[in-house]
């Protein structure tokens, strides 16, 4: 036999393996930079979510700011009326206590300046003087009138007060205090 001749390499087959070679490396190029390029839009995206999600935060912060500030104005607002109103019913429950003559006399015509204006007359003097109603026990009702008053400012109804000054201050007939507080019924 004879010896076969020694093969001479196939350079179709080296090129084609080159070639193959650079393909698959110019795919995994290929392929890093579409990685890099995706991680890339996703670092910008992000970036972009926290700041949009930083400045709606910021903005709601704001508006809760100005909203609390303004309940605090609200709150004050509020706070000052009551000490108003609180001071005016001291005020009036002290009046209620004064004995008549210890209440502020008016002044005579003499002392009056004569400049053509209307004066105002004190209510007692427009309506017949009413016996004061007593408590179970004779007291006074400066107490039942203030708590009446109390309760119309806050808005309750004339049966609601009627029924806690019979039961707080044992009053059989309210309507005497009703009257003066709320006027005679039937007028609303």
């Amino acid at each position: 036999m004879r010896p076969e001749p020694p093969r001479k390499p196939d350079l179709r087959a080296a090129g084609a393996a080159e070639r193959l070679g650079a393909i698959v490396e110019a795919a995994e190029r290929a392929a890093q930079a579409v990685i890099d390029d995706a991680e890339a839009e996703a670092r910008r995206y992000l970036a972009e979510a926290k700041a949009d999600a930083d400045r709606r935060a910021g903005e709601r912060d704001a508006e809760l700011g100005r909203l609390v500030d303004s309940l605090l104005a609200d709150a004050l607002a509020v706070r000052e009326s009551a000490e108003r109103m609180v001071e005016s019913l001291r005020r009036a429950q002290q009046g209620l206590g004064e004995a008549p003559a210890e209440r502020r006399a008016e002044p005579t015509d003499e002392s009056r300046e004569d400049d053509g204006m209307p004066r105002l007359a004190a209510v007692e003097e427009l309506r017949p003087r009413q016996p004061e109603p007593s408590t179970a026990d004779g007291h006074g009702t400066a107490g039942a009138r203030l708590l009446a008053t109390q309760l119309a400012v806050s808005g309750s109804s004339r049966e609601e007060i009627d029924r806690r000054l019979r039961n707080g201050f044992e009053i059989a007939d309210t309507t005497a205090i009703l009257d003066a507080i709320l006027g005679p019924e039937g007028e609303d």
